[in-house]
C-alpha cells in the first residue's frame, strides 16, 4: 500500500542526456562568441569602461520598463479581483526579461544600440573634457544662459542644466527614471519587454494578456522625447540661433564648459543637420568629418585646434599628434568644397537609409 510519496518521486527529474546536450550547446555558442570577439579590428571593440556603462544603461533601461509594466499589470488585475494573476505577473521571472531579450537576439537592434552606444560614448567623453573657464570667477555657460532676459534662451538653458543633471546623476547610480530613448525606439523596446513578460508567465489569461497590454500603452503614453537632454538641447541651440560671427565662440565655450550635447546642438543647427548626424561626427575619433564641418562653417585654425585637443584628451580612442599634423592640411580646405562634401548629411534620415540599403544592395 502506498502511503506517500517515494524518495525517488520527491526529487527533481533531472535528464542527464539533456543535461550533456545543453551544456554541449552552451559552450559552443560560447567559444563562438569568444572567436567573433577576437577577430574583431581594435577600433570596433567596445573598451571596457565603455562596455560596463552601456551593460549598465541598457539593464537599467530595460529594468525601468519591466518594473513599470509588472506594476501597473498588477494594480488592474488586483483591481478587477484577479489578485493571484497580478501577483503572478509581478513575481513570474522578474529581473529576467533582460536574459529573455538577449537570448532573443532582439537587444542586437542596430538601430537601439547604436543610439545607446553613442549616447554612452557621448557621456563619457563630456564627463572627461579638460574645463576652460575664460575668467576664474565668471559663471558656466548655461548658468549665464539662464540668466539672460530672453525668456525662451533661459528657459531652455534651465531646462538643459537639469536635464543634463538628471543624465549624470543616472550614470552615477546606474539607474535611469525613464528610458531616454527616442520615441521609435521606446515604442520598440516597451513591447518587446511586454511580450518577455508574458512568455515568462506559466499560464496566461485574456485578463493577464490585457492588464500587459494596458501597461505597456500607459509606458508609451507617458514618453517624452521632448525631455531627453539631447531635444532640450537642440531647442536651446534653436534659440540662441548663434550668428557666423559667434558661433566659434559658442562652440568652443561649449566645449570648455563640458557640455557636449550643447556643442553638438549648435553645430547640427548651424549645418542644418539632425542632432543625431552631428553627434556622430562629434563622436567619430577619427574626425574627418567633424573637421570637414567645421571648416564648413568657416572656423579658424585656432577654434578647430581648441575643439580637437580637448576631444584628443577626452577620449583615449584619438590620435592628438595625428590630429596636429593634420591641422595645417584642414585649415587649408576651402569653405566651399567642405561644405559639399559634407551635403549628405542633411539629406532626410529615411532618404539616406534608403540610399545606403540600395548601394549595399548594388555592392552584392
Amino acid at each position: 500500500m502506498s502511503v506517500g510519496p517515494t524518495m525517488q518521486d520527491a526529487m527533481p527529474s533531472y535528464d542527464p542526456v539533456q543535461r550533456a546536450e545543453t551544456a554541449r550547446l552552451r559552450a559552443e555558442t560560447r567559444l563562438a562568441g569568444t572567436i567573433a570577439d577576437f577577430f574583431l579590428d581594435a577600433d570596433a571593440r567596445l573598451d571596457d569602461r565603455t562596455r560596463l556603462m552601456l551593460a549598465q544603461v541598457l539593464g537599467a533601461i530595460v529594468g525601468a520598463i519591466e518594473w513599470d509594466i509588472r506594476r501597473h499589470a498588477a494594480r488592474l488585475l488586483a483591481g478587477s479581483g484577479a489578485t493571484q494573476a497580478g501577483e503572478a505577473i509581478l513575481k513570474a521571472g522578474a529581473g529576467t526579461v533582460l536574459q529573455r531579450l538577449t537570448r532573443a537576439g532582439l537587444l542586437r537592434d542596430e538601430d537601439l544600440m547604436d543610439e545607446l552606444i553613442a549616447r554612452v560614448r557621448h557621456d563619457l567623453i563630456a564627463a572627461s573634457l579638460p574645463v576652460e573657464v575664460a575668467e576664474p570667477d565668471e559663471a558656466s555657460l548655461l548658468v549665464r544662459l539662464a540668466g539672460v532676459p530672453d525668456s525662451v534662451v533661459a528657459s531652455a538653458a534651465s531646462a538643459l542644466l537639469a536635464a543634463e543633471s538628471r543624465r549624470r546623476v543616472a550614470n552615477e547610480q546606474g539607474a535611469v527614471g525613464g528610458s531616454e530613448l527616442p520615441a521609435e525606439l521606446h515604442h520598440r523596446l516597451v513591447w518587446w519587454v511586454a511580450a518577455a513578460i508574458r512568455d515568462g508567465l506559466t499560464s496566461a489569461t485574456r485578463e493577464s494578456d490585457r492588464a500587459i497590454t494596458d501597461a505597456a500603452q500607459r509606458s508609451l503614453a507617458a514618453h517624452d522625447e521632448g525631455e531627453r537632454p539631447d531635444a532640450v538641447a537642440t531647442r536651446l541651440a534653436a534659440a540662441l540661433d548663434a550668428r557666423p560671427n559667434e558661433l566659434a565662440a559658442v562652440l568652443v565655450e561649449s566645449i570648455g564648459d563640458r557640455r557636449l550635447s550643447l556643442f553638438v546642438a549648435v553645430l547640427a543647427h548651424a549645418l542644418g543637420i539632425a542632432f543625431d548626424q552631428a553627434r556622430a561626427i562629434t563622436l567619430d575619433p577619427e574626425g574627418d568629418r567633424l573637421w570637414l564641418a567645421l571648416r564648413a562653417l568657416d572656423m579658424d585654425r585656432p577654434t578647430i585646434a581648441r575643439i580637437g585637443l580637448a576631444l584628443s584628451e577626452a577620449d583615449p580612442r584619438r590620435d592628438i599628434e595625428q590630429f596636429a599634423d593634420a591641422l595645417d592640411a584642414i585649415v587649408s580646405i576651402g569653405v566651399e568644397d567642405a561644405r559639399a562634401s559634407i551635403a549628405p548629411l542633411a539629406l532626410n534620415r529615411d532618404f539616406r537609409m534608403a540610399l545606403r540599403a540600395l548601394a549595399r544592395t548594388e555592392r552584392r
